[in-house]
């Protein structure tokens, strides 16, 4: 057997990195564990505002059926052509828009299973801020049916409270992060990370901005009654922060 001369300078060499490897694993896996740091609190803070709905949606159909899909066709052409023009006579970009939504055309079948016929269905939708106005020209589109109303908040509206929310929200986070900081018996708090999201609904109706479905109501000379909701828009920030002596 022959046995390590340590006092062999060249063995010397090999030896002292070696050791020098085994001393340092344990350090680096000790500073690379990942660990959260002390003293830490996550917590969100919000303000919101009430707001009454500005913006009127109104959504009318056509339907027509029979045994030639090219007559039902045409029929439905000219009835959506005859609305659509009476709806443009009303229209104003800052008032009013019109718009097509679907133009459908499908077998329709009888109880044998078999095809008996077509039935085709045309939309049109009256959206604007003006109520008078959409309601109104709602009522003079004959031929259509009324099939779908709703309010929603305008993007105006929305940009002109979310910056005040959004302050109003930060400031509720920072007095509630020294407030906390002040009963743990620490002198301040330093930030870590932080959010802050916007957000609108109807105040517990239907989601803001979609279509009730209503009876169907055939359009008639008469305005379309109707009467606007309110709308919550809210700010909520939302962080975590390190307590400070």
């Amino acid at each position: 057997m022959r046995s390590l001369n340590l006092m062999n300078p060249k063995r010397l060499r090999l030896v002292a990195p070696l050791l020098g490897l085994v001393c340092a694993a344990p350090l680096a896996l000790a500073t690379g564990s990942g660990a959260p740091p002390a003293h830490q609190l996550s917590f969100s803070a919000s303000a919101s505002l009430e707001v009454t709905h500005d913006v009127l949606t109104v959504s009318l159909q056509a339907m027509r059926d029979g045994s030639d899909a090219t007559v039902v066709q045409n029929a439905l052409k000219q009835v959506l052509d005859t609305a659509l023009q009476e709806a443009r006579k009303a229209a104003d970009p800052a008032a009013m828009a019109v718009r097509t939504q679907g133009f459908n055309l499908s077998l329709r079948y009888g109880r044998d299973g078999k095809p008996s016929g077509w039935t085709g269905t045309a939309g049109l939708v009256l959206e604007g801020k003006d109520i008078a106005r959409v309601a109104a020209t709602a009522g003079k589109l004959t031929g259509m049916t009324i099939v779908g109303t709703g309010y929603s908040l305008s993007r105006e509206l929305r940009e002109r409270h979310e910056s005040a929310l959004t302050a109003q929200a930060i400031q509720r986070f920072r007095a509630r992060a020294d407030e906390m900081a002040r009963q743990f018996g620490y002198s301040g708090v330093q930030l870590r990370e932080v959010s802050v999201q916007t957000s609108d609904g109807d105040g517990g109706g239907p989601p803001a901005g979609v279509m009730m479905r209503a009876s169907a109501v055939q359009a008639d000379a008469a305005p379309l009654p109707t009467e606007a909701g309110k709308g919550l828009l809210s700010a909520t920030v939302q962080g975590s922060v390190t307590l400070t002596r």
